[in-house]
């Protein structure tokens, strides 16, 4: 839950900053937090998985 709360952090200061960025670094920022949130939610997905069998 911490890593959600603190990729939804940088999320939320990536798109306050994203005015004074250029666009190809507010990109690649976006990606990696996309990244980020994806491997979390594998990760807990797994986890479920492994509980109920």
């Amino acid at each position: 839950m911490l890593f959600l709360v603190a990729a939804l952090l940088l999320m939320g200061i990536m798109l306050g900053t994203a005015a004074h960025l250029p666009v190809p670094v507010s990109l690649i920022a976006a990606a990696v937090i996309a990244g980020w949130l994806l491997v979390f939610y594998l990760r807990e997905r797994h986890h479920k998985a492994e509980e109920t069998s």
